[in-house]
């Protein structure tokens, strides 16, 4: 299962009071095999999309895509600090975390268990089993894509939260 990030809709981004109707919604897509970026689907009202097309027309974006990647980047940017400051907190791991068959033995030789906590991309390796999974790793927090064979995922589902 891979973890959505919740978003706001244009509506909120750009404090639209005339379009009350608007919506947003988020679907998961495969990721292209060494791709650390995550597509998404949105659904948005009319009026909303009548807007960014404007916007492009206009010569602001030069499409679709750069308005919505510019409008996220402002609102992380604006709750850079709460992000920074959970990460810390909840002792998260930002960015790209790979977990290797190799590593997932070694945890397993000392008998130790892994935690993973990632914001980011966590990654299992595609030579890691079920078994081993289960025997190596506590729980799978992740806010962003969890990319793990689906057998891995299988056996590790009552694990993810």
């Amino acid at each position: 299962m891979w973890s959505l990030f919740e978003c706001y809709s244009a509506n909120e981004m750009f404090n639209d009071e005339h379009n009350e109707a608007s919506h947003m919604s988020v679907h998961e897509l495969r990721r292209k095999g060494g791709d650390s970026s995550e597509k998404i689907t949105i659904n948005l009202g009319v009026v909303d999309l009548g807007q960014i097309d404007l916007l492009v027309q206009e010569g602001f974006y030069s499409n679709r895509t750069d308005l919505i990647r510019t409008a996220i980047r402002n609102q992380l940017a604006k709750h850079a600090d709460v992000v920074r400051e959970t990460v810390t907190r909840k002792s998260f791991v930002l960015g790209l975390e790979h977990y290797s068959r190799s590593d997932l033995e070694a945890l397993q030789s000392a008998g130790e268990k892994l935690q993973i906590q990632v914001l980011g991309m966590a990654s299992i390796a595609d030579d890691v089993t079920p078994e081993l999974a289960l025997a190596t790793i506590e729980s799978v927090v992740v806010l962003g894509a969890l990319n793990a064979s689906k057998a891995v995922k299988a056996a590790l589902a009552d694990r993810i939260h």
